[in-house]
Protein backbone atom coordinates (compact mmCIF):
# COMPACT_ATOMS: atom_id res chain seq x y z
CA UNK A 1 0.00 0.00 0.00
CA UNK A 2 1.59 3.06 -1.04
CA UNK A 3 0.75 6.96 0.00
CA UNK A 4 1.74 10.28 -0.85
CA UNK A 5 0.99 13.94 -0.26
CA UNK A 6 -0.77 16.17 -2.99
CA UNK A 7 -0.88 19.54 -2.82
CA UNK A 8 -4.43 21.19 -4.74
CA UNK A 9 -4.53 24.42 -6.28
CA UNK A 10 -7.54 25.73 -5.36
CA UNK A 11 -8.86 25.49 -1.72
CA UNK A 12 -10.74 27.67 1.01
CA UNK A 13 -9.84 28.99 3.96
CA UNK A 14 -11.41 25.65 5.98
CA UNK A 15 -9.11 22.90 4.19
CA UNK A 16 -5.79 22.50 3.86
CA UNK A 17 -4.29 22.71 0.68
CA UNK A 18 -1.68 19.19 0.98
CA UNK A 19 -3.64 16.21 1.11
CA UNK A 20 -2.53 12.39 1.76
CA UNK A 21 -3.86 10.04 -0.30
CA UNK A 22 -3.52 6.59 -1.12
CA UNK A 23 -2.53 4.64 -4.98
CA UNK A 24 -6.26 4.95 -5.42
CA UNK A 25 -6.05 8.62 -5.16
CA UNK A 26 -8.86 8.05 -2.32
CA UNK A 27 -7.82 10.65 1.24
CA UNK A 28 -7.00 9.28 4.38
CA UNK A 29 -9.65 10.86 6.37
CA UNK A 30 -7.69 10.79 9.78
CA UNK A 31 -4.86 12.70 8.34
CA UNK A 32 -6.71 15.31 6.08
CA UNK A 33 -8.99 15.94 9.47
CA UNK A 34 -5.70 16.81 11.24
CA UNK A 35 -4.57 19.13 8.80
CA UNK A 36 -7.79 20.79 8.17
CA UNK A 37 -8.20 21.32 12.02
CA UNK A 38 -4.91 23.43 11.54
CA UNK A 39 -5.73 25.45 8.30
CA UNK A 40 -8.61 26.83 10.23
CA UNK A 41 -5.72 27.79 13.36
CA UNK A 42 -4.61 29.66 10.67
CA UNK A 43 -0.83 27.70 10.63
CA UNK A 44 0.96 28.44 7.44
CA UNK A 45 1.37 26.70 4.63
CA UNK A 46 4.79 25.94 5.22
CA UNK A 47 3.93 24.38 8.53
CA UNK A 48 0.97 22.57 7.07
CA UNK A 49 3.29 20.77 4.28
CA UNK A 50 5.71 19.71 7.11
CA UNK A 51 2.82 18.14 8.97
CA UNK A 52 1.91 16.12 6.10
CA UNK A 53 5.27 14.50 5.40
CA UNK A 54 4.98 13.93 8.96
CA UNK A 55 1.95 12.30 8.75
CA UNK A 56 3.15 10.65 5.74
CA UNK A 57 5.97 8.47 7.29
CA UNK A 58 4.01 7.61 10.07
CA UNK A 59 1.19 6.23 7.80
CA UNK A 60 3.58 4.51 5.92
CA UNK A 61 4.91 2.76 9.23
CA UNK A 62 1.30 2.66 10.36
CA UNK A 63 -0.19 0.56 7.36
CA UNK A 64 3.02 -1.72 7.04
CA UNK A 65 2.71 -2.89 11.16
CA UNK A 66 -1.21 -3.28 10.79
CA UNK A 67 -2.30 -4.00 7.20
CA UNK A 68 -4.62 -0.93 7.41
CA UNK A 69 -4.54 3.00 6.70
CA UNK A 70 -7.25 3.31 9.78
CA UNK A 71 -6.95 4.46 13.07
CA UNK A 72 -9.09 3.43 16.43
CA UNK A 73 -8.86 2.91 19.82
CA UNK A 74 -8.37 -0.81 19.44
CA UNK A 75 -5.62 -0.54 17.34
CA UNK A 76 -3.75 1.69 19.63
CA UNK A 77 -1.84 0.44 22.58
CA UNK A 78 0.00 1.63 24.98
CA UNK A 79 3.42 1.16 23.08
CA UNK A 80 2.62 2.68 19.87
CA UNK A 81 4.81 5.98 20.27
CA UNK A 82 7.60 3.66 21.60
CA UNK A 83 7.16 1.12 18.64
CA UNK A 84 6.99 4.18 16.34
CA UNK A 85 10.46 5.94 18.04
CA UNK A 86 12.12 2.21 17.50
CA UNK A 87 11.28 1.95 13.44
CA UNK A 88 12.82 5.01 12.85
CA UNK A 89 15.86 4.85 15.13
CA UNK A 90 16.75 1.35 13.43
CA UNK A 91 16.51 3.36 9.49
CA UNK A 92 19.84 3.33 8.16
CA UNK A 93 20.72 6.32 8.38
CA UNK A 94 18.49 7.41 10.75
CA UNK A 95 16.95 10.49 10.79
CA UNK A 96 17.89 13.00 12.78
CA UNK A 97 17.02 13.12 16.70
CA UNK A 98 15.11 16.85 15.69
CA UNK A 99 13.27 15.10 13.21
CA UNK A 100 12.05 12.26 14.80
CA UNK A 101 11.07 14.21 17.76
CA UNK A 102 9.00 16.65 15.39
CA UNK A 103 7.51 13.36 13.75
CA UNK A 104 6.18 11.75 17.18
CA UNK A 105 4.92 15.59 18.30
CA UNK A 106 2.66 15.30 15.45
CA UNK A 107 1.61 11.77 15.83
CA UNK A 108 1.07 12.16 19.47
CA UNK A 109 -1.53 14.94 18.49
CA UNK A 110 -3.23 12.75 15.67
CA UNK A 111 -3.43 9.98 18.25
CA UNK A 112 -4.75 12.31 21.17
CA UNK A 113 -7.67 13.60 18.64
CA UNK A 114 -8.27 10.40 16.82
CA UNK A 115 -8.55 8.38 19.99
CA UNK A 116 -8.61 10.68 23.09
CA UNK A 117 -9.03 7.55 25.98
CA UNK A 118 -6.59 6.01 24.59
CA UNK A 119 -4.10 8.77 23.06
CA UNK A 120 -3.91 10.23 26.71
CA UNK A 121 -2.22 7.26 28.11
CA UNK A 122 -0.12 6.11 25.18
CA UNK A 123 3.25 5.79 26.61
CA UNK A 124 2.52 5.45 30.41
CA UNK A 125 6.09 4.50 31.10
CA UNK A 126 7.53 7.30 29.58
CA UNK A 127 4.37 9.74 30.20
CA UNK A 128 4.57 12.59 33.50
CA UNK A 129 3.27 15.81 33.78
CA UNK A 130 4.73 18.53 35.33
CA UNK A 131 5.01 22.30 35.64
CA UNK A 132 7.05 24.16 32.94
CA UNK A 133 8.29 27.62 33.65
CA UNK A 134 8.19 30.00 30.89
CA UNK A 135 11.28 31.44 29.21
CA UNK A 136 13.15 33.28 31.56
CA UNK A 137 10.74 32.33 33.89
CA UNK A 138 8.52 34.62 33.06
CA UNK A 139 4.43 34.06 32.80
CA UNK A 140 2.38 31.25 34.05
CA UNK A 141 3.37 27.60 34.27
CA UNK A 142 2.17 25.16 31.83
CA UNK A 143 1.84 21.42 31.81
CA UNK A 144 4.00 19.55 29.17
CA UNK A 145 2.57 16.44 26.99
CA UNK A 146 5.09 13.53 27.31
CA UNK A 147 9.15 12.61 28.13
CA UNK A 148 8.94 10.41 24.73
CA UNK A 149 11.69 12.01 23.21
CA UNK A 150 14.90 11.66 21.80
CA UNK A 151 17.76 13.09 23.45
CA UNK A 152 19.19 15.37 20.71
CA UNK A 153 22.56 16.58 20.91
CA UNK A 154 23.50 20.49 21.67
CA UNK A 155 23.13 22.52 18.66
CA UNK A 156 26.55 24.02 17.25
CA UNK A 157 25.73 27.34 15.18
CA UNK A 158 28.63 27.30 12.78
CA UNK A 159 28.92 30.71 10.52
CA UNK A 160 30.52 30.92 7.21
CA UNK A 161 33.82 32.61 7.23
CA UNK A 162 34.48 35.99 5.76
CA UNK A 163 36.57 34.91 3.10
CA UNK A 164 33.75 32.14 1.99
CA UNK A 165 31.63 35.40 2.20
CA UNK A 166 33.42 37.15 -0.26
CA UNK A 167 34.12 34.52 -2.53
CA UNK A 168 30.45 33.41 -2.66
CA UNK A 169 29.04 36.79 -2.68
CA UNK A 170 31.47 37.71 -5.96
CA UNK A 171 30.65 35.11 -7.63
CA UNK A 172 27.01 36.62 -8.79
CA UNK A 173 26.79 38.94 -11.64
CA UNK A 174 23.24 40.65 -11.30
CA UNK A 175 22.11 43.29 -8.87
CA UNK A 176 18.73 40.78 -7.75
CA UNK A 177 21.10 38.23 -7.05
CA UNK A 178 23.36 40.25 -5.10
CA UNK A 179 20.33 41.87 -3.10
CA UNK A 180 19.16 38.73 -1.86
CA UNK A 181 22.41 37.45 -0.86
CA UNK A 182 22.51 41.41 1.16
CA UNK A 183 19.21 40.86 2.59
CA UNK A 184 20.09 37.53 4.09
CA UNK A 185 23.71 38.67 5.27
CA UNK A 186 23.42 41.92 6.42
CA UNK A 187 19.81 41.67 7.64
CA UNK A 188 19.23 37.81 8.48
CA UNK A 189 16.02 37.82 6.36
CA UNK A 190 15.32 34.00 6.27
CA UNK A 191 14.52 32.45 2.55
CA UNK A 192 10.65 32.39 2.59
CA UNK A 193 10.75 35.92 4.19
CA UNK A 194 12.80 37.30 1.17
CA UNK A 195 10.60 35.52 -1.58
CA UNK A 196 7.46 37.68 0.17
CA UNK A 197 8.92 40.85 -0.07
CA UNK A 198 6.63 43.13 -2.22
CA UNK A 199 8.11 46.38 -3.37
CA UNK A 200 5.62 48.31 -1.03
CA UNK A 201 7.46 46.74 1.74
CA UNK A 202 10.63 48.08 0.54
CA UNK A 203 10.87 51.88 1.81
CA UNK A 204 14.17 53.76 0.70
CA UNK A 205 13.23 57.40 1.42
CA UNK A 206 13.72 55.82 5.39
CA UNK A 207 16.30 52.82 4.48
CA UNK A 208 14.33 50.40 6.00
CA UNK A 209 12.37 47.19 4.72
CA UNK A 210 8.97 46.03 6.30
CA UNK A 211 9.29 42.16 6.91
CA UNK A 212 6.87 39.67 7.46
CA UNK A 213 7.74 36.63 9.29
CA UNK A 214 7.06 33.29 11.14
CA UNK A 215 3.21 33.75 12.76
CA UNK A 216 2.78 37.17 10.33
CA UNK A 217 4.75 39.08 12.77
CA UNK A 218 5.58 42.28 11.02
CA UNK A 219 9.03 43.83 12.06
CA UNK A 220 10.67 46.70 10.53
CA UNK A 221 14.63 46.23 9.75
CA UNK A 222 17.59 49.03 8.71
CA UNK A 223 18.83 48.12 5.50
CA UNK A 224 22.35 48.90 4.86
CA UNK A 225 23.47 51.47 2.79
CA UNK A 226 25.54 48.75 -0.32
CA UNK A 227 21.95 46.59 0.07
CA UNK A 228 19.91 49.43 -0.52
CA UNK A 229 22.05 50.41 -3.46
CA UNK A 230 21.75 46.82 -5.30
CA UNK A 231 17.98 47.27 -4.49
CA UNK A 232 18.13 50.43 -6.67
CA UNK A 233 19.73 49.26 -9.25
CA UNK A 234 17.43 45.74 -10.19
CA UNK A 235 14.21 47.90 -9.19
CA UNK A 236 15.56 50.69 -12.09
CA UNK A 237 17.28 48.13 -15.10
CA UNK A 238 17.21 44.52 -14.10
CA UNK A 239 13.06 44.26 -12.84
CA UNK A 240 10.81 43.48 -15.70
CA UNK A 241 8.18 46.12 -16.38
CA UNK A 242 4.13 45.55 -15.07
CA UNK A 243 5.12 42.13 -13.39
CA UNK A 244 2.69 42.82 -10.35
CA UNK A 245 3.53 43.45 -6.55
CA UNK A 246 6.26 41.19 -5.93
CA UNK A 247 10.31 42.72 -5.48
CA UNK A 248 11.80 39.33 -6.45
CA UNK A 249 11.15 37.81 -9.89
CA UNK A 250 12.46 35.91 -12.47
CA UNK A 251 14.72 37.37 -14.77
CA UNK A 252 14.91 35.08 -18.02
CA UNK A 253 12.68 31.89 -19.61
CA UNK A 254 8.68 31.37 -19.72
CA UNK A 255 8.60 32.57 -15.82
CA UNK A 256 10.00 36.20 -16.28
CA UNK A 257 7.78 38.52 -14.14
CA UNK A 258 6.55 36.24 -12.03
CA UNK A 259 7.46 35.66 -8.27
CA UNK A 260 10.00 34.12 -7.57
CA UNK A 261 10.04 30.55 -6.04
CA UNK A 262 11.54 28.40 -3.17
CA UNK A 263 13.15 26.00 -5.88
CA UNK A 264 14.63 28.58 -8.25
CA UNK A 265 16.39 29.87 -5.03
CA UNK A 266 17.02 27.22 -3.91
CA UNK A 267 18.66 26.22 -7.85
CA UNK A 268 20.51 29.65 -7.56
CA UNK A 269 22.09 28.61 -4.23
CA UNK A 270 23.29 25.26 -5.32
CA UNK A 271 24.25 26.55 -9.00
CA UNK A 272 26.64 29.42 -7.07
CA UNK A 273 27.49 26.31 -4.40
CA UNK A 274 29.11 24.57 -7.22
CA UNK A 275 31.23 27.51 -8.78
CA UNK A 276 33.04 28.98 -5.43
CA UNK A 277 33.41 25.40 -3.97
CA UNK A 278 31.63 26.88 -0.54
CA UNK A 279 29.56 24.11 0.35
CA UNK A 280 28.15 25.49 2.97
CA UNK A 281 26.90 28.17 1.44
CA UNK A 282 23.03 28.05 1.90
CA UNK A 283 20.32 31.05 2.61
CA UNK A 284 20.10 29.62 6.25
CA UNK A 285 23.67 29.61 6.98
CA UNK A 286 24.09 33.31 6.12
CA UNK A 287 21.35 34.44 8.75
CA UNK A 288 23.11 32.20 10.83
CA UNK A 289 26.00 33.90 10.03
CA UNK A 290 24.53 37.64 10.31
CA UNK A 291 23.13 36.52 13.67
CA UNK A 292 27.11 35.70 15.09
CA UNK A 293 28.82 38.73 12.90
CA UNK A 294 26.20 41.10 15.31
CA UNK A 295 27.04 39.04 18.57
CA UNK A 296 30.66 39.48 17.97
CA UNK A 297 29.97 43.51 16.98
CA UNK A 298 28.55 43.97 20.70
CA UNK A 299 24.22 44.06 19.84
CA UNK A 300 22.38 43.13 22.96
CA UNK A 301 20.33 39.76 22.92
CA UNK A 302 16.95 41.67 23.13
CA UNK A 303 17.93 44.20 20.06
CA UNK A 304 19.26 41.14 17.97
CA UNK A 305 15.63 39.22 18.88
CA UNK A 306 14.04 41.82 17.52
CA UNK A 307 16.24 42.18 14.06
CA UNK A 308 15.92 37.98 13.66
CA UNK A 309 12.45 38.28 14.46
CA UNK A 310 12.49 35.08 17.03
CA UNK A 311 9.41 34.59 19.03
CA UNK A 312 11.46 33.42 22.16
CA UNK A 313 14.33 34.86 23.62
CA UNK A 314 15.72 30.98 23.96
CA UNK A 315 16.23 30.67 20.12
CA UNK A 316 18.19 33.78 20.05
CA UNK A 317 20.80 32.58 22.95
CA UNK A 318 21.66 29.88 20.50
CA UNK A 319 24.13 32.44 19.13
CA UNK A 320 26.09 33.20 21.97
CA UNK A 321 28.64 30.59 21.91
CA UNK A 322 32.06 32.05 23.18
CA UNK A 323 35.34 29.93 22.77
CA UNK A 324 37.62 29.96 25.33
CA UNK A 325 39.86 32.83 23.87
CA UNK A 326 36.74 34.86 24.20
CA UNK A 327 36.01 34.18 28.01
CA UNK A 328 40.11 34.78 28.94
CA UNK A 329 39.78 37.87 26.83
CA UNK A 330 36.45 39.30 28.49
CA UNK A 331 37.97 38.06 32.16
CA UNK A 332 41.68 39.86 31.39
CA UNK A 333 39.54 43.41 30.30
CA UNK A 334 37.58 42.77 33.50
CA UNK A 335 40.25 42.06 36.13
CA UNK A 336 42.42 45.37 34.66
CA UNK A 337 39.22 47.53 34.87
CA UNK A 338 36.26 46.40 37.39
CA UNK A 339 37.61 43.87 39.60
CA UNK A 340 39.20 45.76 43.47
CA UNK A 341 43.04 44.89 43.14
CA UNK A 342 44.60 42.64 45.67
CA UNK A 343 45.80 44.86 48.32
CA UNK A 344 50.30 44.25 48.44
CA UNK A 345 51.40 42.64 51.78
CA UNK A 346 54.47 43.68 52.75
CA UNK A 347 56.72 40.42 53.97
Amino acid sequence: MTFRVIQSPTVNNAQSPFRVVDQSEHEIPWVNRFLDRQRIRGVAETTLRSYAYDLLNFLRWWASTHGSALIDEGSVSESTLLEYIRFQAAQSPPPAPASMNRRLTVAERVLRLECPNVGAQSAPDFQYWYRRRSPLGIGRWRPALSQLRVRSPKRIITPLTVDQVARFWHSFRNSRDLAIVGLMVLDGLRSCEVLALNTDDLLTSDSRIRVTGKGARVRMLPLAADTLRLLDHYLRLERPAHCGAALFVSLKGPARGTRMTSAGLRSLFRHHRCTTEVRRANPHRFRHTFASDMITAGVSLPALMQLMGHANIQTTLLYMQLTPQDVYDQYARAVTTRVRRVPHIES
